[in-house]
């Protein structure tokens, strides 16, 4: 079984997709809702399983067919893949059960496209081929897709079409980029092309440049770097907040991928093509923090503001990225986890407040007051000191680390100033929120539409979730560190990756 497990996180969805689609499950929603928080607890607990077998035993190849690399299709479980896949599932399970409150009524087959975008995400960071993180983005973006129109209306329309087009680009993009990568290097296993990258020579060399920048401009589309950012604010805002909740991990499955490709393949033991990346990356990492904060300042509403702090928490990710060090790297890890997290609490928080506020929704000016100001009010304010970065949450850990990283070193006196000033802005554009929200009342709610719109159990357990894990992330901040710094010493170990995949799928 143990031998098998890499590839539970991917085949349980697909199959609790499959079951969600067939009788009982498809002809009775409360079946539907209890089978889908099963299946998604099942896989959050094989994803954590894995998690620790990888943390004990290292990492894990598993050759689908026994067809050993690079011959062969492998998945790749290590330190860095198995924590975002448990990411996922955590935030899945989150998401399955707060929709159990009725947002999985507002339109069809919302549970199975969960299953199907969670099976796409952790394929995505599962996979040792290329061609297969190809394959696993179409599966999350057929399903994202369908989730984006769930309970829709014209808005929603319109910024899901703008969401298609510009990832259909990006697909052919992609599949342009693969060809000419693989013409070049004759593989598209990742070990192998960061193997054969090294004896590239003459305009092989130039070919291969040309492949790697196409599938930047694709992984930049992905994650919502700019300038290819404008399609996030208006997607996020206008879906469901529990479907923006669970896209929060899908920016970084673009984050991931250049944190893999441009680090592994493109890094520096590319030889000719080493770093060949770093400046883009770096620059359009900082213009996209300012861009991100100004946004967030910008915003009228709770979800747009939300949005724009997503934008942010991707231009600090690929800085990160650029800097090219372990210590970068892990701290780069440890804020992915709690971006995460709080902008997915934001989003569901947005959703329980527009319920409570009645026509002014989420929007930030003076309204009805919420029916349960100190639930809401508590969750609102421990999600905002987390996004701001004060002590004593996950926030304020990862801000120092951030900073810390960067230290001495040519990127301090860019990055410091503009990521304090960012800082600074998503401070006063949260607090302004928080107290316009909760304190600026123009009318009071009558207790028959008060009751009506109090929080469910199910949204209570699936935000306390989420909320939660920043204070958890602190009281665990030396493990979580300690895997953090494994998981990017491992991620820039040249030799160890290209030996354990290649002779471990074998």
């Amino acid at each position: 079984m143990i031998q098998h497990l890499t590839s539970l996180p991917v085949l349980l969805p697909m199959l609790a997709a499959v079951i969600l689609l067939m009788p009982p499950c498809g002809k009775s929603v409360p079946i539907r809702r209890v089978a889908s928080v099963i299946f998604s607890s099942i896989t959050l607990a094989a994803s954590l399983l894995l998690l620790a077998n990888v943390k004990d035993s290292g990492t894990q190849v598993y050759a689908i067919g026994d067809w050993s690399a690079p011959f062969g299709i492998v998945m790749v479980a290590d330190p860095l893949s198995v924590l975002l896949v448990s990411l996922t599932s955590f935030l899945g399970l989150a998401c399955a059960l707060y929709a159990c409150a009725g947002d999985d009524e507002r339109g069809a087959f919302f549970h199975p496209l969960l299953q199907f975008l969670i099976l796409g995400v952790n394929g995505a960071f599962l996979t040792g081929d290329m061609f297969n993180l190809f394959v696993f983005f179409e599966v999350l973006l057929i399903a994202s897709y369908a989730l984006l129109m769930h309970g829709g209306d014209k808005h929603n329309t319109r910024a899901a079409l703008q969401y298609v087009i510009m990832n259909l680009v990006g697909s052919a993009i992609f599949l342009i980029a693969l060809g000419t990568l693989y013409g070049v290097l004759g593989t598209l296993n990742m070990a192998d092309m960061a193997h054969k990258v090294t004896m590239l020579q003459g305009d092989d060399i130039y070919l291969a440049k040309i492949g790697g920048l196409l599938l930047l401009v694709v992984f930049a589309l992905k994650g919502a770097l700019l300038p290819l950012h404008l399609w996030l604010p208006n997607t996020y805002a206008t879906a469901l907040p529990v479907v923006a909740a669970l896209f929060a991990i899908m920016t970084k499955v673009g984050v991931y991928s250049i944190m893999r490709v441009y680090t592994m393949i493109f890094g520096e033991h590319a030889g000719e093509l080493s770093l060949m990346a770093q400046g883009w990356l770096w620059w359009l990492a900082i213009a996209t923090i300012l861009v991100g904060a100004i946004g967030v300042m910008a915003s009228q509403d709770l979800r747009k503001l939300t949005a724009n702090l997503v934008i942010v928490s991707v231009g600090t990710l690929v800085a990160m990225v650029a800097v090219q060090t372990i210590q970068a790297s892990a701290a780069a890890i440890y804020y992915l986890v709690h971006s995460t997290l709080v902008s997915a609490a934001l989003f569901l928080l947005a959703d329980l407040i527009a319920r409570q506020r009645g026509k002014v929704s989420d929007r930030i000016t003076a309204g009805r007051p919420v029916t349960q100001p100190l639930l809401l009010g508590g969750c609102f304010l421990l999600a905002a000191v987390t996004v701001i970065g004060m002590p004593p949450l996950s926030g304020f850990v990862a801000k120092i680390w951030l900073l810390k990283a960067t230290f001495e070193t040519e990127y301090t006196m860019v990055f410091w100033p503009v990521y304090l000033l960012a800082s600074l802005a998503v401070l006063l554009a949260v607090s302004k929120t928080g107290s316009t929200l909760f304190w600026h009342h123009t009318t009071t709610k009558t207790p028959d539409v008060a009751e009506q719109n109090r929080v469910h159990p199910a949204q209570y357990c699936a935000l306390l979730m989420l909320v939660l894990a920043s204070p958890m992330m602190v009281i665990f901040a030396g493990p979580l560190s300690e895997y953090s710094l494994m998981t990017a010493t491992e991620l820039h170990n040249f030799a160890n990756n290209l030996s354990v995949v290649l002779e471990g799928g074998q």
